[in-house]
């Protein structure tokens, strides 16, 4: 595709900054930040992708480009651009900073609750009782809450005790069930 020289210019001093994005619509008739039709942007970002100049994300119908280190260097050539101008996204950045090394603990933080030393600690906070009724006793003594009767004898035969059904049960010829006839 054709591009005017200016167009070009435009869309490459904006990419060395370090990061491009277009929607993905061919028909916008300019791009957002930059007074170049869309179309041009993403054809001129289609061809520093081929040659590994900018590195292409796609999320939500927008490309997104990063330059690559080819890329700096190319454009560096290409716009006349000095070897210490570095795009903004190389630049570091100088970190806040936080709370001094020795300064007090927790900073602007609330006070913490009380410490617990020994066994005077609540065991479980404002959940207590939180099963309701009365505490269970040892191991193997249930209270109100009993297991299954001793006598108590599932079946897992379904409806009129018919074999076969479920897993393994031989159904269909391919288990070994009771379902496919002997032969005598």
């Amino acid at each position: 595709m054709l591009i005017p020289k200016k167009n070009r210019n435009e869309v490459y001093k904006y990419l060395f900054k370090g990061v491009l994005y277009a929607k993905k619509d061919y028909n916008l008739p300019k791009h957002p930040e930059i007074d170049v039709p869309n179309l041009q942007v993403i054809k001129l970002m289609q061809s520093f992708k081929s040659k590994e100049y900018v590195r292409e994300s796609f999320a939500w119908m927008h490309y997104y480009w990063y330059l690559t280190n080819d890329g700096i260097e190319y454009l560096r050539t290409y716009l006349n651009l000095p070897s210490e101008i570095v795009p903004a996204t190389l630049k570091k950045s100088a970190k806040p900073l936080g709370r001094p090394m020795g300064g007090p603990p927790g900073g602007d933080r609330p006070p913490r609750g009380p410490r617990f030393e020994g066994g005077d600690r609540p065991r479980f906070g404002d959940r207590e009782g939180y099963r309701g009724g009365p505490p269970r006793g040892a191991p193997g003594e249930f209270g109100d809450k009993a297991g299954a009767p001793a006598e108590f004898q599932p079946s897992f035969r379904g409806s009129g005790g018919r074999p076969g059904f479920g897993r393994g049960g031989g159904g269909g010829g391919y288990g070994s069930g009771s379902a496919r006839p002997a032969l005598e």
